[in-house]
């Protein structure tokens, strides 16, 4: 099974690597299980805002469609960059854009109070804060340290847990949730996926979450659980046309988006190191992270342009990553084909919407772990100095422990409740505070070939 006769590289060797070109047999299901993985995720938001902003069925469709195209080419951005004189839009990495639910909150305020165009207005506008991360990280730097960007990590993998967990008991608000139904769903979807990981081999076991899924989807209908109803009513084509929705301003909102934007821009900086950490045992350079940080609000701002809500880099395609270590860019290529291909195909698009939650969950939920995992590594890579534990201590209290209850923040100001409401944003906030206040151990850089690591001086 040689990818090139000359080379002498077998396809499952390359799937390792992040050039060269597996044939499609091996590298299509790789990129299919990135897809499958993130679709419900990536749909989600933008049926939560059009449901909030009361829109036609003509106009979630549009919103889907454009979600689902740009989170397609802003993917292959990702993985081939743009250079523009000094500058790199793109990170050069395995990483897949998907629609943000951070914006949420933000965007279903917007979208009461405005409609849609409300809610395209302030993301627009809102993304040139996240560009200004990208254009000036060279200087900006400095403030994300690995015990920075490590209990970011965390806190997305935690947040994502959460996620997990809601879709292996059936998807948050569902009637039937925590049903035994749901449970036998969900647990033989994940058990499935342990065995093959545990005992496949080759592409069997590089596979096993689209194989999981695949199990999961049978046992799902088995048990009447997939409504295929959106299959038969969607179109067989359309095509996603900018300014759908004229976007409006509204200071207010504006200054709404540019706060989260600060933070999925953390987001995408914690998940870039992610990737190189769990792919390479490396933190990500500062020409990957400033691509990959260019790249988020770039396809934010053309998001916005078609109607869709803003995306940026998927932490549970960061996991995938983790668990197979599969790094090709090619396989990646692969799914984003079919997101793009989705963009025009509503019906195909539906198929994947339908798996069901628990079948999600039941794949997923050890893929959120290694997040987390990631996390943990990088902070251990910084050193436990009792200077550092003490960062880490009040950036988790702070940071993790307010998350979800809204009536312990109650008294504080406006702006600043919307950030501790937000865990991962409120991490990075007093992570970033908190790393500055407190005076750092000088620090020697240690290089060499294989690594690049830097030695806290006891």
């Amino acid at each position: 099974m040689k990818n090139n006769k000359d080379d002498g590289v077998s396809d499952m060797e390359l799937i390792y690597q992040l050039e060269g070109r597996p044939k499609f047999s091996v590298a299509f299901p790789l990129g299919l299980q990135h897809v499958l993985a993130m679709f419900a995720g990536n749909l989600a938001p933008m049926l939560i805002i059009a449901a909030v902003a009361k829109a036609s069925p003509l106009d979630t469709v549009v919103m889907v469609q454009a979600g689902m195209l740009i989170s397609g080419l802003t993917t292959f951005i990702q993985l081939y960059p743009i250079k523009i004189g000094r500058f790199q839009i793109g990170s050069g990495l395995p990483i897949v854009m998907g629609t943000s639910f951070a914006f949420v909150p933000t965007a279903s305020a917007a979208a009461a109070l405005g409609g849609i165009p409300l809610v395209l207005g302030g993301a627009l506008v809102g993304s040139l804060a996240e560009g200004f991360i990208g254009l000036f990280y060279k200087y900006l730097k400095y403030f994300f340290t690995p015990l920075v960007i490590g209990s970011t990590l965390i806190a997305i993998g935690i947040n994502l847990l959460g996620v997990g967990r809601d879709y292996f008991a059936g998807g948050a608000g569902a009637k039937d949730y925590g049903s035994w139904q749901n449970l036998t769903i969900a647990f033989a979807t994940f058990l499935f996926v342990i065995i093959l990981q545990r005992f496949g081999k080759g592409v069997i076991k590089t596979a096993a979450l689209l194989f999981g899924l695949l199990f999961g989807y049978i046992i799902a209908l088995l048990f009447g659980k997939v409504d295929l109803s959106a299959v038969g009513t969607a179109a067989w084509a359309t095509v996603p046309l900018p300014l759908h929705f004229v976007p409006t301003f509204r200071a207010q909102t504006i200054i709404s988006f540019v706060i989260i934007y600060i933070t999925v821009a953390m987001e995408t900086i914690g998940n870039t190191s992610g990737i190189t950490i769990a792919a390479f045992d490396r933190p990500a350079t500062e020409k990957e992270t400033a691509g990959s940080v260019l790249a988020d609000a770039i396809g934010c701002a053309v998001a916005s342009i078609f109607g869709s809500m803003p995306n940026t880099a998927f932490g549970q395609n960061v996991g995938i990553v983790s668990m197979t270590k599969v790094v090709n860019k090619w396989c990646i290529a692969l799914g984003a084909s079919v997101l793009v291909i989705c963009g025009f195909l509503p019906k195909l698009g539906s198929v994947f919407a339908s798996i069901p939650a628990p079948v999600l969950g039941g794949a997923l939920i050890s893929v959120f772990a290694m997040i987390t995992l990631n996390g943990i590594k990088m902070l251990a890579q910084a050193g436990f100095s009792g200077r550092n534990v003490t960062v880490l201590g009040i950036t988790f209290a702070l940071g993790i422990g307010f998350a979800g209850h809204a009536d312990a923040i109650a008294g504080m100001p406006t702006w600043l409740k919307f950030i501790f409401e937000d865990s991962i944003a409120a991490t990075t906030l007093v992570g970033i505070v908190t790393n500055l206040v407190f005076p750092k151990p000088k620090q020697i850089e240690v290089i060499t070939k294989d690594t690049a690591a830097v030695h806290i001086a006891k």
